[in-house]
């Protein structure tokens, strides 16, 4: 008698209960077997895409940062506060569409969106491009910086869909890298902005626009081709209230605020801060885009590394110490405004990218962490392994979009900040004080709740 055949777990594909395009039914990361044979693969292509697509949206999402610096005011006529006002409302609008971004991985599949979210890029890109020129008034510069915020919300669709194709052990390095990878698109494109004002000059802004509508066409249409659905990241309809509801929600969205807000925050403003600081230093635009994309830079490439080392010795741990060090970096910053020294000013902003990046890193890891320590409470105290990891995906996946939202408004409140403080001082310093200050207030939130020894949660 023949020995029976032994299956092995395979992904099996089925017509969607909606939205059209490719789903996967049979999704189990947590099971070894199964992720060695068949789940690493799937979930690194779609990784990879995944990150594409994000890094895209947050190039346009932060492509004010870049366009301010070719605006100079004899020609536009836009003082210093209004550039920062045509920087904030991206980063506002960014931060609105995250939860509804995030909504829709539930509600169309992880693929389906990304196709979608990619293809609205062309709407700021493509209005930007036919109004950016001398003589625009500056409500219409504010409509289409606006709505360069949809690149914001790609962030939340992509994390969540990303959340749910990796085991629990790889979250943070998976997490971190598609976060990292997406990040970058702040760096690369005042990289590219800094190649055209070098090359072709401050008067055609238009060709940073050009650059990216070939970028964005190759983003969806690559998510078209080689992305999946998962209908287990399907979000049930309460998984938003029944996270909203949970306090772990609305304090990591607030340690989400000093880590994410800040790096945003930064990337949008560092130039201008610059320019406005160090007037006779930064001059021209060409000057200042030399040093914006250093500290982007390097804080994007860093947070992956945040999140491995929170896979190793705990996000908390990490993200503690991170906070330390950026109340220290914004001190660094502070002491150098007030000594007027601009070596130091531009290693401590550089310093306060990096640890932002970091803490970036280590704060996502938190997130499924609480969850997976909630469920295997449950499962001790008797309650079912599979529902109670169902139940941990759909509450970090739901967390993740409010976090990632309410962190990105804390870049509105860094560029907001600077406003006010060079409105009322014409110097950064007031600002500074206030970050040192909001990061003390996160060293003591994350030792009370996630490190003291009676800490409900060991993360």
């Amino acid at each position: 008698m023949a020995a029976p055949t032994q299956t092995r777990p395979t992904v099996v594909s089925a017509p969607p209960p909606r939205g059209g395009g490719r789903w996967i039914d049979d999704w189990r990361p947590e099971d070894p077997e199964f992720w060695e044979s068949t789940g690493k693969g799937v979930a690194r292509r779609n990784l990879f895409f995944s990150v594409f697509s994000e890094h895209v949206g947050f190039s346009i999402w932060s492509l004010w940062s870049v366009l301010v610096l070719f605006l100079p005011e004899p020609v536009f006529g836009i003082d210093p506060a209004g550039k920062f006002l045509l920087t904030t409302l991206p980063t506002a609008l960014g931060a609105f569409v995250r939860l509804p971004y995030t909504f829709a991985v539930a509600r169309f599949g992880g693929r389906n969106w990304t196709i979608v979210s990619a293809a609205l890029l062309l709407v700021p890109t493509i209005a930007t491009a036919v109004v950016l020129e001398p003589g625009v008034s500056y409500g219409t510069l504010l409509l289409v910086a606006c709505l360069a915020g949809v690149g914001g919300g790609n962030f939340a669709s992509s994390m969540a869909n990303i959340n749910a194709f990796y085991p629990d052990r790889l979250k943070g390095w998976a997490l971190g890298l598609n976060a990292g990878g997406g990040n970058l698109g702040v760096p690369v494109v005042q990289l590219v902005g800094l190649l055209v004002l070098a090359t072709a000059g401050a008067e055609h802004p238009r060709l940073v626009l050009v650059v990216y509508i070939p970028l964005i066409v190759a983003a969806a249409v690559g998510a078209a081709l080689v992305m999946d659905n998962l209908t287990t990241a399907r979000n049930q309809p309460r998984a938003m209230r029944e996270a909203a509801r949970e306090p772990h929600t609305w304090i990591m969205s607030f340690l989400y605020i000093g880590t994410f807000g800040s790096f945003i925050g930064f990337g949008f403003a560092f130039g201008q801060v610059l320019q406005n600081q160090f007037t006779d230093s930064f001059a021209t635009p060409l000057a200042a885009a030399s040093l914006t994309w250093l500290g982007p830079l390097l804080g994007s490439l860093i947070r992956p590394v945040g999140g491995a080392l929170a896979d190793r010795y705990g996000g908390a741990r990490i993200t503690c110490a991170n906070f330390v060090a950026m109340a220290l970096g914004a001190l660094v910053v502070w002491t150098a405004s007030q000594v007027e020294s601009l070596p130091l000013f531009v290693v401590g902003f550089v310093l306060l990218f990096v640890l932002s990046g970091l803490g970036n890193g280590s704060t996502y890891k938190m997130i499924p962490a609480i969850f997976r320590s909630q469920a295997l409470q449950r499962v001790a105290d008797g309650g079912d392994a599979e529902a109670a990891d169902r139940h941990a995906l759909r509450m970090s996946g739901a967390l993740i979009g409010i976090a990632g939202a309410v962190g990105a408004f804390g870049g509105v409140l860094v560029n907001l900040a600077f406003r006010q403080s060079f409105m009322t001082t014409g110097t950064g310093d007031s600002a500074y004080l206030v970050f040192i200050a909001f990061y003390v207030v996160c060293v003591v939130v994350t030792w009370v709740v996630y490190l003291r020894p009676q800490a409900a949660h060991s993360v």
